[in-house]
């Protein structure tokens, strides 16, 4: 009776400077809440049964081949530098090969480690069922993210503000958990030849070909840039953006105080420690460039020429804005109906987002209703959406099929605030049920259901949820 899982744990090989081997701490009684079969399966995870799934993804029974481990990194937080930070919530099992590339297995809330800064190490059910839904949003939405393989009860307690909570443990996937913090971390202590070994294995797992630090700056910013574009298409808001967040991989990672708006608002902050809107939904294009410039100069010790390679690594940087715009423009016109959008276009698509700003009008929902004659219901103001929809009718005209170019761009259904928030009261409370459902409901976000057309709906006015917390 047993998990199944062929490991190939090269992290693990890297000296012992990287991290820590340390095991998951054992919980009292495990117990399966959700397993994501499908990604189980493309992994090549085999469970004899739900019991033993929930030994081995809670840390009570650690499969063969595994190496558990904690990686030590750093990182800037909201503007101000950590020096050590690292995993001190969760515990590296190892990496597959399945699936024709390589993937992290990392259990989230296993315990404390030397890295917990005071920390109890563990994670309380509410978080854990919040990364589990929305990264598998993301991923549904085509969005690059971390995914989300299990979510255990623990059988245990956690303590935070809002008093005695349920605890879990989340078996998080990931292309790598490398960050920008991981190389701030070496380079804040000098240690250049750490600094080459991560150079070289994070450049041959996410950058073949790259022998430089610009020719890795280049790779890095390219698919953050795509990335950070996509959030804004989607009306995404990260919530803790900080270079530890920040992965090498291009990945969304740790969906902490994250949240999708309901009414447009480019200053829109949901994230309670984001008392300054540093990272508000229009900022964060501006806070992924400061990210790049840390990591910039993280890679800066190893260029054979610094003076040449800082005006290099500087001129990288300053192209991550224009990488964005273009983003920005080819998915904001694809989501008005336009399939090569101009400058022009990318100036139509942001003249509605100032209508909708000033009439309150919901974002996914408004972006749905372009292609069905809905959107205008959404504003305060009717006639604001038709003045500017006089403009945008006769621009489509000449598309070819804009409405399926609007249907296939513009999601029904994201994780509302709301519904995350309904679903973890009832699970906190031993009903599973909304997760299911949920979950099930999220994983085809552009498909228009009958059975699901209330999760798609806008908060009433007593539903909205103003603020999200970390939480773990």
């Amino acid at each position: 009776m047993s998990v199944r899982i062929a490991f190939d744990n090269s992290y693990a090989r890297l000296p012992e400077q990287f991290h820590t081997r340390i095991n998951p701490a054992p919980v009292r009684a495990p117990a399966l809440v959700k397993l994501n079969a499908a990604l189980a399966v493309e992994l090549g995870v085999a469970a004899d049964s739900d019991e033993d799934a929930a030994r081995a993804f809670s840390g009570n029974a650690v499969p063969d081949g595994a190496e558990p481990l904690a990686q030590v990194y750093a990182g800037h937080q909201f503007g101000g530098f950590s020096p050590q930070l690292g995993d001190g919530r969760a515990n590296l099992l190892g990496e597959t090969l399945e699936g024709g590339r390589r993937r992290d297995i990392q259990l989230k809330g296993s315990g404390p480690t030397p890295y917990s800064r005071m920390g109890d190490g563990r994670a309380w059910l509410g978080p854990v069922l919040r990364e589990y839904a929305v990264s598998e949003a993301m991923h549904a939405l085509g969005v690059p993210t971390t995914r989300a393989l299990a979510a255990v009860a623990t059988g245990e307690t956690v303590r935070r503000e809002a008093g005695a909570l349920p605890g879990a443990v989340l078996t998080r996937v990931a292309a790598s958990h490398i960050r920008v913090g991981t190389f701030e971390y070496f380079a804040a202590r000098r240690d250049a030849e750490s600094l080459r070994i991560l150079f070289a294995h994070a450049a041959a797992r996410h950058c073949p070909g790259a022998e430089t630090p610009e020719e890795m700056l280049e790779a890095v910013a390219a698919r953050q840039a795509e990335l950070v574009a996509t959030w804004m298409s989607i009306g995404f808001i990260h919530g803790v953006m900080n270079t530890d967040n920040t992965a090498i991989s291009g990945e969304t990672i740790d969906y902490g105080p994250c949240a999708f708006m309901d009414a447009y608002h480019p200053d829109r902050v949901f994230s309670s420690i984001d008392t300054g809107g540093r990272y508000a939904y229009a900022s964060q294009p501006g806070a992924l460039v400061w990210n790049l410039a840390r990591f910039a100069e993280s890679l800066l010790p190893l260029a054979a020429d610094p003076a040449a390679a800082a005006r290099r690594l500087s001129s990288i940087v300053a192209d991550v804005p224009e990488a964005m715009r273009a983003h920005w423009r080819r998915l904001f016109g694809r989501k008005i109906g336009i399939a090569e959008a101009t400058e022009e276009d990318a100036a139509l698509a942001a003249g509605l987002l100032e209508r909708m700003a000033a009439g309150r009008a919901d974002f996914t929902r408004t972006f749905r209703g372009l292609a069905d004659g809905s959107a205008r219901a959404e504003f305060d103001d009717p006639s604001a959406f038709d003045g500017w929809a006089e403009g945008w009718r006769a621009r489509i005209a000449s598309e070819s099929d804009p409405q399926e170019l609007m249907r296939r761009s513009n999601p029904a259904l994201i994780p509302r605030n709301h519904q995350i928030e309904r679903m973890i009261r009832a699970a906190a409370a031993g009903d599973m049920a909304p997760l299911d459902r949920l979950v099930d409901a999220l994983a085809a976000p552009f498909e228009e259901s009958a059975p699901s057309a209330d999760l798609a709906l806008a908060p009433k006015p007593d539903e909205i949820v103003a603020r999200t917390f970390c939480g773990t």
